[in-house]
């Protein structure tokens, strides 16, 4: 097997119990997919089992893709773009509809969740996304208010995506063997925001200046953010002495729309 290459965070998923499970959440039929870092083609060769309408390959590896371009040169089901994923524009690409697929590099996998949830055209052509994240930082992205992984991350993945099912994977299952536990997410887009938010990148913007400082009041964070923050805490009803891990996720949104009027 080929060695793992530590700069790209590769660990190649290798137990077949687990790709038919993370296959077999959501109906694959007919549908459009898309596979971020198909490495060896494990879950890949699982998905063609159930005959997709297309099927796209996203590796930046420059070997792997030669593997898969030979691997599957007879599908023409099947696209294969040698691309680093953060800085490949794939939304023009997605097909309506499709499935989104990937066992993620750990080292950049925050930053893919991101670079989806952001995505430009809403709601997206995606219906589903299933992911294999590092088990500490899926709990993260799933964190609830009152825990200690509630965050940025939570609150920007609720503002657009909703978690239907996720398990945990052991270190087993992978070559080279992690020294952490997975867990893998299967999300829908939330069609209908009711927090209407004109540009989602302010969103991230005033979670990162409220959470720059966890443990300390949020009065001089939005000092930072609005001339009179007075105003703020009187229009929406929000303590200043609070710390921003004790607002919820539509008490961020309601700052952000706040900031956006002014």
């Amino acid at each position: 097997m080929r060695y793992a290459k530590k700069s790209l965070g590769q660990n190649y998923l290798t137990d077949l119990n687990i790709v038919k499970k993370i296959v077999n959440l959501t109906k694959i039929f007919n549908k459009n997919i898309l596979e971020i870092g198909p490495g060896k083609g494990a879950l890949t060769d699982e998905i063609l089992k159930y005959k997709p309408k297309s099927l796209m390959l996203i590796e930046k590896d420059d070997n792997l893709t030669k593997e898969l371009r030979s691997k599957y040169a007879n599908n023409k089901k099947i696209t294969i773009y040698n691309k680093d994923i953060l800085k490949f524009d794939f939304e023009k690409k997605l097909k309506e509809n499709s499935i989104i697929f990937g066992n993620l590099p750990y080292n950049i996998s925050s930053q893919i969740l991101v670079k989806i949830i952001k995505f430009k055209k809403w709601p997206p052509k995606y219906s589903d996304i299933i992911f294999m994240f590092q088990k500490e930082l899926a709990e993260r992205v799933v964190g609830k208010l009152h825990t200690s992984k509630y965050g940025r991350l939570s609150i920007l993945t609720n503002y657009r995506l909703r978690t239907l099912n996720k398990f945990n994977v052991s270190p087993n299952c992978f070559f080279p063997r992690p020294k952490v536990d997975s867990t893998v997410i299967y999300f829908k887009p939330n069609k209908k925001i009711l927090r209407r938010i004109k540009n989602i990148e302010n969103l991230e913007k005033i979670t990162h200046v409220l959470f720059s400082n966890k443990r300390k009041m949020i009065n001089k964070a939005i000092s930072k953010l609005f001339k009179n923050p007075k105003i703020l805490s009187q229009k929406l009803n929000i303590d200043l002495s609070l710390r921003p891990d004790q607002l919820s996720d539509k008490d961020f949104y309601r700052i952000v729309e706040f900031y956006e009027k002014i």
